[in-house]
């Protein structure tokens, strides 16, 4: 007869990881059974490869609608990941048992079709995978399908799955924190491992017994599903002859697959008659200690990853010479040294004292984290929070990403990333990390190259940051971070291509047909110009080409000048042919000069927000070719600045990039404010021009005394009345300007009328001046008189 144990685990628990392992190594089982979908069969051997370096994830998605997939973490401290690595290590065999994720996605893509699309793949497992429901009792996610005979149930309230099951039993032995109980009551004890396992599984059993939940709530249905499909493997396991067999599973389901508490097969049957399936890949991927973080979302996540792997790996060196509290304080005061804090050797043993006296204080076994946290605070960091804050950031969670062999299954476009990074030296890592990259390097060109093609496909490694004050074309500066879900960026952009450049050019193609917009053209080929897309630029420019000669708006033109002109002013810096761009640059500039004054005629508040934008966008697209008809331009803002029909935020605008490119003089625009700040013209309208005019920086206000003393002089004479809908409209325009300048016009504006007017016009603040005159009064040897 088939002995079979059952092992109740909680998911990454350390404790629990361990007394799998004394288990395992008492029973010495020839199968272990595991909970995970069955696909994983396939790719399990590769766990034994030295290259696979936890934590990693499974990943499973549908190959025909890759974005709906879920990911199976696993650390080195994971139940699961300590159970199969036994098994490999000493023969024996091991298997997956979960339901498989064909019928997991299957249901997914079934409850898609019927309702809303799918949102994505789930940042920690799928319903078929592991959860913190599974140990802990807590929500876990529901496939959303239909019963088992195919009729919609009831609609019910979603209240949690089930009841918090640890959380019930921690509060039966007093504790109001359930993981503590949990370290307490199950990871520090010393008793029987397979004792263990059965005094859990018994208390599980007894928190079961009491949930009413019916078994058509969606979520009862979907726990039913995964337990029966559970003990059908089981009994074909059992068939098989087996003589001792040991099941890894979540704590809640324990007692459902004990073989004693089997229901019917028929019964089961009926559960899993009629799920829909999914065709499915599945492969590993490197995942990092921050996303097994619970406040990285994920659903079956632990507070503290790295503190788990050092509690893990103390565990099982079996060292009695080396105490876990007072080794985590060493690297705690290695962390603090890194930063220049100081940390002694005096205060390590001190902090470790605190903790072995607050343990024993709350009446704890030995020193947990929050006791090493209280006396790191208290005595490493002298009480303040924010080295603590470092420390967690560094170890409780830490910066560990996995690695996975290269014999695992991979797609083609994968691969070709892989090799791109092994050829620039250029390793990904978990740490948020800014890089400045020197195009003047071929290496570090090339990493440029590579970062724009997977900005283009989506895949979010790194994203593009301001240079700082430097304006030259050779620098650029990228925040880079390796997250797990860029796996499946990548899996969903193989369809375009085998290769990162190739996968980038059929994208930007295919972007370019589906875009309706001139400036998300104009856009991608500034991306293809950055990206190395020959062929990319070549389908864009022809798009770009048919759209510009079929469009009758303005502001579209306008904004296309950038980022054409960008294009072709960097594009000869890298050896690009720019000649199909310049053509439509031209052409575009001429449409746009032509039409713009009547298109800014007759315009709303929105409108003319919308419109001055453009302007702004096409003038700085002109300042970048020297040889575009900078005249037709001039031209066109100068009818936009003299026409009293034009909304005054674009008039205004028009006014300050003449007056920038030096074609109106001081006094013109003074005479232009005085006719607009009239009492003819409304106040709303002269706030808008005043807003075209002055917005950017204050150099008018501060460097011209003579348009200051208007402007005071025109806010001083607003009505009262209407003066409540002028405010906004100005506390926008000033509060654009930094705070010296602010200050500056301020302090202007107090001496108005102050001084006395002296030759030229302006006045003499003699109070100002009076360091200025004693300084020069004692070089010339004036003491007496200064």
């Amino acid at each position: 007869m088939t002995d079979v144990h059952v092992l109740g685990i909680r998911h990454h628990g350390p404790g629990s990881a361990r007394s799998v392992a004394e288990a395992l190594a008492l029973l010495r089982p020839d199968l272990v059974l595991v909970e995970g979908p069955p696909e994983f069969d396939q790719v399990i051997p590769l766990l034994s490869d030295p290259e696979m370096v936890p934590p990693v994830a499974g990943l499973i998605y549908a190959a025909d609608e890759p974005r709906l997939a879920s990911f199976y973490p696993m650390a080195g401290f994971s139940p699961e990941w300590v159970a199969i690595r036994w098994a490999l290590s000493t023969g024996a065999q091991v298997r997956a048992i979960d339901l498989p994720a064909a019928h997991t996605l299957g249901l997914q893509l079934a409850a898609s079709t019927a309702g809303p699309p799918s949102s994505g793949p789930s940042s920690g497992p799928s319903p078929s995978g592991p959860s913190t429901a599974d140990a802990e009792g807590e929500e876990s996610d529901a496939d959303g399908g239909t019963s088992a005979e195919g009729t919609e149930p009831p609609a019910l309230p979603q209240p949690p799955y089930r009841p918090d099951a640890i959380g019930i039993l921690a509060g039966a032995a007093g504790y109001s924190d359930a993981e503590r109980w949990w370290e307490d009551a199950v990871e520090h004890r010393n008793a029987d491992p397979v004792e263990r396992f059965a005094a859990l599984t018994e208390a599980i059993a007894e928190i079961r017994a009491v949930d009413d939940r019916p078994d058509h709530h969606p979520d009862v249905l979907e726990n039913n599903r995964r337990e029966a499909w559970m003990r059908r493997l089981i009994r074909a396991a059992m068939r098989d002859g087996h003589e001792r067999i040991a099941v890894v599973c979540g704590a809640y389901h324990a007692p459902a697959l004990v073989p004693s508490t089997f229901p019917s097969v028929a019964a089961d049957n009926k559960v899993l008659a009629g799920l829909p399936k999914a065709k499915v890949a599945v492969t590993w991927v490197p995942w990092t200690s921050g996303r097994l973080s619970l406040r990285s979302g994920y659903g079956a996540g632990v507070t503290a990853p790295g503190w788990y792997q050092h509690l893990f790996a103390h565990w099982m060196a079996q060292d009695p010479d080396t105490d876990v509290a007072t080794t985590w304080l060493v690297r705690v005061a290695h962390a603090l040294r890194r930063e220049d804090l100081d940390a002694s050797t005096a205060s390590i043993v001190e902090a470790s004292r605190m903790a072995t006296a607050l343990a024993a204080v709350r009446g704890r076994p030995s020193p947990g984290l929050p006791e090493l946290d209280d006396a790191a605070q208290a005595v490493l960091c002298e009480g303040s929070p924010l080295p603590l804050a470092l420390v967690h950031r560094e170890l409780t969670v830490g910066h560990e990403l996995g690695n996975v062999p290269e014999s695992a299954p991979t797609l083609p476009l994968a691969a070709d990333l892989t090799a791109t990074q092994r050829r620039l030296r250029w390793k990904p890592s978990a740490m948020e990390e800014v890089l400045t990259l020197d195009l003047r390097k071929p290496n570090q060109l090339a990493r440029s190259v590579l970062l724009h093609r997977l900005v283009l496909l989506g895949v979010g490694w790194g994203a593009q940051t301001e240079t700082g004050r430097t304006t030259g074309t050779f620098k650029e500066v990228w925040t880079l971070q390796w997250q797990p879900e860029l796996a499946l960026d990548l899996v969903e952009a193989s369809r375009y291509g085998t290769t990162v450049a190739s996968a980038a050019g059929a994208y930007v193609s295919e972007k370019a047909q589906d875009s309706g917009s001139l400036t998300e053209l104009s856009g991608l080929l500034a991306g293809c110009l950055l990206a190395d897309l020959p062929d990319g630029i070549g389908a864009v420019v022809s798009v770009l080409a048919e759209r510009t000669a079929l469009q009758q708006d303005v502001a579209p033109l306008l904004e296309t000048i950038a980022p054409l002109a960008r294009t072709c002013r960097y594009g000869n810096v890298r050896g690009v042919d720019v000649t199909g761009v310049r053509k439509i640059l031209d052409t575009t500039v001429v449409r746009a000069c032509v039409g713009l004054p009547t298109a800014c005629a007759g315009l709303d508040d929105e409108a003319a927000g919308a419109m001055r934008h453009a302007v702004d966008s096409a003038q700085q697209g002109m300042s970048l070719l020297p040889d575009l008809p900078l005249d037709d331009w001039h031209r066109a803002l100068a009818a936009v600045a003299g026409s009293d029909r034009i909304h005054g935020s674009v008039a205004g605008r028009a006014t300050r990039l003449l007056l920038d490119a030096g074609l109106v003089d001081r006094d013109d625009v003074a005479a232009s404010l005085s006719r607009r700040l009239s009492i003819a013209t409304p106040a709303r309208e002269v706030a808008a021009w005043l807003d075209g005019l002055l917005s950017g920086d204050a150099t008018l206000l501060v460097y011209d005394r003579r348009l200051l003393e208007i402007v005071d002089g025109w806010v001083a004479g607003v009505d009262s009345e209407i003066f409540d809908d002028v405010l906004p409209l100005l506390r926008r325009t000033f509060s654009a300007f930094s705070r010296p300048e602010r200050r500056e016009i301020g302090e202007q504006v107090s001496r108005i009328g102050d001084a006395s007017p002296v030759a030229g016009g302006s006045t003499l603040d003699l109070a100002a001046a009076g360091p200025a005159i004693r300084t020069m009064a004692r070089y010339l040897g004036w003491e007496a008189v200064a």
